[in-house]
């Protein structure tokens, strides 16, 4: 939403939402397309920028169907925000860095084992349907993405 101006805010929303609300891949993808042929007259930037992230925007797809809203929202990360942001208000003020991580990670490792026991935002049974159900071609060129752990002095590679 950067390049796109703050009067168009509604407008766009308005389009990419109803990519998310479509009934299958096929049409998720044929949604898009239509949302970046309206946006190509009006904001070519922001169309332009769409069209980068076109693999991000529509990962989604890959999955099962039942997953599609877990995948795409940002619900879990907020919410952790959200708590690491509540802890460090009661705190107020930290005597340095470390400290703050400290708690931030103290936080995390909170959530990360009340996940792990008892709530789930995503089923094993589903979970395990995602991990098993194939990749199919949606008709477009797939890239190759190619990642390398990085080592101390290099940054990680990474190849598209």
């Amino acid at each position: 939403m950067a390049a796109c101006p703050k009067s168009s805010w509604p407008w766009v929303r308005a389009l990419l939402h109803s990519v998310y609300d479509q009934p299958d891949a096929t049409s998720v993808h044929a949604q898009f397309d239509h949302v970046l042929k309206a946006l190509a007259d009006k904001l070519p930037k922001v169309a332009e920028d769409l069209e980068q992230a076109r693999a991000d925007v529509l990962a989604f797809t890959a999955f099962p169907k039942e997953v599609w809203r877990q995948i795409w929202s940002n619900n879990s990360s907020e919410r952790l925000n959200r708590e690491i942001r509540r802890r460090t208000d009661v705190v107020g003020i930290f005597p340095d860095r470390d400290s703050l991580i400290r708690l931030a990670r103290a936080v995390l490792a909170e959530q990360h084992d009340e996940w792990a026991e008892g709530r789930r935002y995503l089923g094993l049974d589903v979970l395990t349907r995602c991990r098993l159900r194939p990749v199919t071609d949606t008709g477009r060129d797939q890239e190759e993405v190619t990642i390398r752990r990085s080592s101390p002095g290099r940054p990680a590679d990474h190849a598209l």
